[in-house]
């Protein structure tokens, strides 16, 4: 790396074959900085909760977990998506694959046949907050997300939530502390914990871990 470039992002590359790393890792941008590889869903859970990246560059077919590959890794990882961005990189431009893991958690999907510039561009704009996807795949997107309604019973779900609750529901699915709840909506401590108890017995879940499944699988984070 130049002297003169500082790291921006800290990126965590996931993919199953190894010589795909290694050429992916020389053709990312220097102020990327690699700062772990995994190449199944197990290694993947494990160097993500240890390094908390700010993006995950992760394949979407994986070997090992319960099969569910970069899916199952999401849900896995779905309590740090307040820091950790994940863009799934993949050969596959197939419109399941591609809404699966969005639904899922993902903030965009490229393929391996774009450029190193592009993918380093792709992972400097989901590290800031945007959606990112290759030209063809975000049709697949709008599709699935836009010309259908969400089903009565989501709506139904929400409906038992009140503003207040919803909201906290919300930061509390993307991996915030309780603390960190209170500070950002100006409440104490223990009116988050009352919030959560209220969510979790209307939800009818049992943890904040079933929370954030449950956020996700809505796509309502």
């Amino acid at each position: 790396m130049s002297e003169n470039i500082e790291p921006a992002y800290r990126v965590v590359l996931v993919d199953d074959h190894a010589i795909f790393r290694s050429g992916l890792r020389a053709d990312l941008a220097e102020d990327l900085q690699i700062v772990g590889e995994a190449g199944s869903v197990e290694q993947a859970i494990e160097v993500i909760e240890r390094e908390r990246p700010d993006v995950v560059l992760l394949d979407v077919h994986l070997p090992g977990g319960r099969g569910g590959g970069g899916a199952e890794v999401l849900a896995s990882c779905a309590h740090l998506f307040a820091q950790t961005k994940f863009l799934a990189l993949s050969v596959s431009d197939s419109a399941q694959d591609v809404v699966l893991v969005i639904r899922s958690g993902a903030r965009g999907y490229v393929t391996k046949s774009i450029s190193g510039q592009e993918i380093s561009d792709a992972v400097r704009r989901v590290a800031g907050g945007d959606a990112v996807f290759s030209p063809r795949l975000a049709g697949f997107v709008l599709d699935a997300f836009g010309s259908s309604a969400a089903p009565g019973p989501i709506d139904e779900e929400l409906d038992l939530l009140t503003d207040r609750e919803l909201q906290v529901m919300r930061l509390i699915a993307r991996g915030y502390s309780y603390k960190e709840v209170a500070k950002e909506l100006f409440i104490s401590v223990k009116t988050v914990e009352s919030h959560v108890s209220n969510v979790l017995r209307k939800l009818q879940l049992s943890n904040r871990h079933e929370l954030t499944r449950w956020a996700v699988e809505r796509k309502i984070l």
